[in-house]
């Protein structure tokens, strides 16, 4: 499998960080079979009682409801969601081409599952997004012809 850039849409909310918070975001999407691919949550730095919870896909009506319902909304973040087969060194040759083309992530989750890589990396601007797209999907074919 080569290795795929999208652009998503993060599903996002602020919350008060506390016990059962995650739970009860996720409670209206569960009821309305949502089906997500991806949940982030974490505290904010420097701030230990206010975190945030980040999903995707909200896709279609009923989770689109569902996910108002919980206090979700677009988060209007530029995100990529890149995946393919694992290579030694994949991510950090990713890294290293978005890097040197000068632009700056606002955040980066990567998982290796077995032989697949995922990457989610949030952008300061659609433009760098798009930028990284380009630079990723010509930075997995010249790692994989090596």
């Amino acid at each position: 499998m080569a290795v795929t850039v999208k652009k998503i849409t993060l599903w996002r909310r602020e919350i008060e960080d506390r016990s059962g918070a995650l739970a009860t975001v996720l409670e209206p999407l569960a009821y309305a079979k949502a089906d997500l691919q991806i949940v982030m949550g974490y505290r904010h730095p420097g701030d230990a009682r206010k975190a945030a919870i980040e999903v995707y896909p909200v896709s279609g009506r009923k989770s689109a409801a569902a996910a108002q319902t919980a206090g979700l909304a677009a988060a209007g973040i530029p995100t990529l969601l890149v995946q393919g087969d694992n290579r030694p060194g994949l991510g950090q040759a990713f890294a290293r081409a978005i890097a040197d083309a000068g632009i700056n992530m606002g955040f980066l989750v990567a998982l290796v599952l077995g032989r697949k890589y995922s990457s989610v990396i949030g952008f300061d601007s659609e433009a760098d997004a798009t930028k990284a797209a380009t630079l990723i999907k010509r930075t997995a074919t010249a790692k994989k012809k090596k």
